[in-house]
């Protein structure tokens, strides 16, 4: 017990050293956290300009006539092969360095049109949308792009711009989202111009295909020492060459969807690294990490934006023909209620996606709870929304397109669809994980008020009673805020009145979300960041309460744009009711859960007292497999196994 603790304790010292501890620009989730409705940072709703928009513009028709010329989804789904010819003209096209400066033989795309263009490919293909994103928006680019020395940026990032793929090689066989059990080590040489690279790297996205030359490897280096002598463990970056002696492509893995792209296991033995291959300083790593994927995130939820962009026409089209009982299915409400979510849901997220997307373009805000949210929000609800598509489908739903093709039907990718894009709660921080990322950030304010007074820092300057006078100074002005009246000025005059309510609950609701997180820290105190489930609840509250404000922006912008079309309206007001109906039941759970219920039976399971639950079932793999440790086993599809 003494060893989790133990172990938990400098997985918390990492995560929390990795994070950023300052607020250089406003954050209007921050913010809201803290109890304030920053409704200014959005509105006026900060619309791509004109020129920007002409070279989005431009580009996608190009990219929309590559993919449908040398682009077959269906079967890529089938074989697991992606086309060499394809990624050629994908390179030709310049996608590869979308988000390369141009002085570096980039495009230089905003991140808006970077968002756009991988809208429009995930509305086409998944394989091929994960191949651009996790090349540049967790490859090499972005590191370099953020920490990168100049010498570094001249060397790596035109060959990127050509068309080189790269890949980002963070999880191991035993570590997920817990890099404090990292076992990859690099050992500085004797004479110090390498590092001798050792270990094991899993799911590495485009490791496996022979145009991947680069990759950002996180490895161990050798223990930063204390002034009170513990060891604190370094987490360091790399630039690695995949053509170095001692780099293996062991296998390739298979997987649900997404069977087009080469994802796999690395094995790195005596790899030697330049020292100048080091992306910042020794144990930079992490900070590295998470701060690529601040505008990383946004390329998830852009494509499964694209995805459900796909369905909208295919969507309206079933729902008028397909007659049951005498009418359309669209016209039973059951089914009119997953088209409204749909449509709704769909309206929200593409407003969230372009104002944080505006948000990292101006480079004044500070955007990682905003891309947490995004990234969270999305890859729920496009899981869910295209459950919903394929339900209202039916078995056309679940039916592979190549079959509907087969029998003379018109294909659908509704089936491929919710295969791809499963893996969207997993990828680039699982849900659970972005759950305890800006929960995080939820607490900052008390967290480092309170903390430096219940659990001191060794070597901390200000004594406990001093810390007690600054955190009551802050608190008895503070928390009285926290119960006056929001604000009802908002500026809006296109709003119907039941949107400009929404608006009023949105400003209303940050006060109490604050209160409540501020009560419930008082309550748990340190043992607050074992309740996860309800932090969990706090985090939901404040992402629906974000995106409402974000769809409240964005409508009143649009119905500015073009008065006639009042369709925005219905639109976020139903987004809105919906919205504030899941916040009410949060806050509800806050108080009225069955958390030790949970822990309880889950520990009955993890006890091995559950296991009359499955009697008369089959609880081992087949046979043939049961020796699966020691197997060799290569899938039919697997056929790159390249060694260097």
């Amino acid at each position: 017990m003494a060893e989790d603790k133990k172990a938990q304790d400098v997985a918390m010292e990492l995560a929390e050293d990795a994070r950023e501890s300052k607020w250089e620009y406003r954050s209007f989730t921050a913010e809201m956290f803290r109890g304030n409705f920053g409704w200014d940072l959005m509105h006026p709703f900060p619309a791509q300009s004109a020129e920007d928009k002409a070279i989005g513009d431009a580009l996608l028709e190009k990219v929309k006539e590559v993919l449908e010329t040398y682009v077959d989804p269906y079967e890529i789904d089938r074989s697991g092969e992606y086309s060499r010819e394809a990624l050629d003209k994908l390179a030709e096209l310049g996608l590869f360095g979308m988000k390369i400066p141009k002085e570096y033989g980039g495009l230089g795309l905003s991140v808006q049109n970077y968002a756009r263009v991988l809208g429009m490919v995930g509305s086409y293909c998944g394989s091929t949308v994960t191949y651009l994103s996790a090349h540049q928006s967790i490859g090499v680019p972005e590191p370099l792009k953020s920490f990168g020395t100049e010498e570094q940026k001249k060397k790596f990032l035109p060959r990127l711009a050509k068309g080189e793929i790269s890949a980002f090689a963070l999880t191991e066989p035993d570590v997920g989202s817990d890099p404090a059990k990292m076992i990859t080590w690099a050992e500085p040489s004797e004479d110090g111009s390498y590092y001798i690279l050792n270990g094991d790297k899993l799911w590495c996205t485009n490791g496996m295909d022979p145009k991947t030359s680069l990759i950002v490897v996180m490895a161990r280096t050798p223990d930063k020492i204390s002034k009170s002598g513990k060891p604190i463990p370094q987490i360091s970056a790399f630039v690695v060459e995949m053509d170095s002696p001692g780099v293996e492509r062991a296998r390739r893995c298979m997987f649900m969807g997404l069977r087009g792209i080469m994802n796999g296991a690395l094995t790195f033995k005596d790899v030697k690294v330049p020292v100048e291959n080091m992306i910042g300083k020794p144990g930079m790593g992490l900070k590295i990490a998470l701060t690529t994927l601040n505008t990383g995130r946004l390329g998830l939820p852009a494509a499964g934006i694209g995805t459900l962009k796909m369905f909208i026409k295919e969507l309206e089209q079933w729902s008028n023909s397909r007659v049951q009982w005498g009418k359309s299915v669209g016209k039973h409400q059951s089914i009119s209620k997953k088209i409204a979510i749909y449509a709704s849901h769909l309206f929200a997220m593409q407003a969230m996606v372009s104002l944080t997307c505006a948000f990292a373009d101006q480079k004044n805000a500070d955007i990682r709870l905003e891309a947490s949210a995004a990234k969270y929000f999305c890859s729920e609800y496009v899981w869910k929304c295209l459950d919903d598509y394929m339900q209202i489908r039916g078995g056309r739903g679940y039916e592979n397109p190549l079959s509907l093709y087969g029998r003379g039907e018109k294909p659908s990718a509704a089936e491929i669809a919710m295969r791809d894009m499963r893996i969207g709660r997993i990828f680039e921080g699982s849900s659970e994980v972005m759950h305890l990322i800006m929960a995080r950030e939820a607490v900052d304010t008390h967290f480092s008020l309170v903390m430096p007074i219940m659990k001191p820092k060794p070597g901390q300057k200000e004594s406990r009673i001093a810390l007690a006078w600054k955190a009551f100074k802050f608190y008895s002005k503070w928390y009285p805020s926290t119960y006056m009246p929001a604000s009802t000025n908002f500026n809006v005059n296109k709003l119907s009145g039941a949107n400009r309510a929404h608006l009023g609950y949105v400003s209303k609701s940050c006060k109490k979300l604050a209160r409540r997180i501020f009560h419930t820290m008082g309550r748990y105190q340190q043992k607050l960041e074992n309740e996860q489930v309800l932090l969990g609840n706090f985090v939901d509250i404040g992402t629906d309460l974000f995106v409402m404000a974000a769809a409240l922006a964005y409508a009143e912008h649009l119905l500015s744009v073009n008065p006639g079309d009042q369709t925005p309206q219905e639109l976020v007001d139903l987004f809105c009711s919906e919205a504030r109906r899941r916040i009410e039941a949060n806050f509800k759970a806050v108080n009225h859960h069955h958390n030790k219920k949970y822990v309880k039976v889950a520990n009955l399971l993890m006890d091995g007292k559950l296991q009359w639950l499955a009697k008369d079932a089959i609880t081992d793999v087949p046979p043939k497999y049961r020796d699966y440790a020691k197997n060799d086993y290569e899938h039919p599809e697997t056929k790159l196994t390249e060694k260097k």
